[in-house]
């Protein structure tokens, strides 16, 4: 089975994927990882990254693509980024993941031992940034939830919770395609 997890940062994505492909045994892979490496390598935070992104153009297109082609040859893996949901077509499953700006913030707050007005703060100018990137180089409004097969409210759901959801789905799915 192809998944792809997808949602704005703090909602619980990353947690979801990497539980996902431990339980059934599907290879993991997150464009967020890839690009926080990136910034690490470049000795940089994620905003201050994000905006060399925006000045070359080349970082997102290349994680993209690969994310892209290792998603769609691949039977059984979950792909977690911001985009994989629109990127890989072919997947079995797309998964939106969804908790409000001051939800998210508490939780990224936590994790990055910050102040949730510190955090909020980051992510609203990292979203910013996503959002014209991702209009400029691929005409897609991240905010548009259509290529999405499940939205899931990640703050209204505890993690187990999300997961149950998320596996009832999926097997749903294999059933549909056994039948088909």
């Amino acid at each position: 089975m192809r998944i792809t997890i997808s949602g704005s940062p703090g909602s619980g994505t990353t947690s979801l994927g990497k539980i996902l492909a431990e339980r059934h045994n599907f290879r993991y892979l997150s464009a967020g990882e890839v690009f926080r490496s990136l910034a690490k390598e470049q000795g940089m935070d994620l905003a201050a990254f994000g905006k060399f992104a925006e000045e070359n153009p080349k970082i997102d297109v290349q994680i993209d693509a690969g994310q892209k082609e290792i998603g769609e040859a691949d039977d059984n893996i979950v792909l977690e980024g911001r985009l994989a949901g629109w990127m890989v077509e072919n997947a079995d499953l797309k998964i939106l993941l969804y908790a409000s700006p001051d939800c998210r913030s508490e939780r990224i707050a936590e994790r990055e031992n910050l102040t949730p007005e510190e955090a909020y703060s980051a992510t609203v100018k990292r979203e910013a940034c996503e959002a014209a990137r991702y209009m400029e180089y691929y005409e897609i409004d991240i905010a548009d939830p259509s290529p999405y097969d499940l939205i899931i409210n990640s703050e209204t759901f505890n993690q187990e919770e999300v997961i149950t959801i998320t596996e009832s789905a999926m097997a749903i799915v294999s059933t549909k395609q056994k039948e088909q």
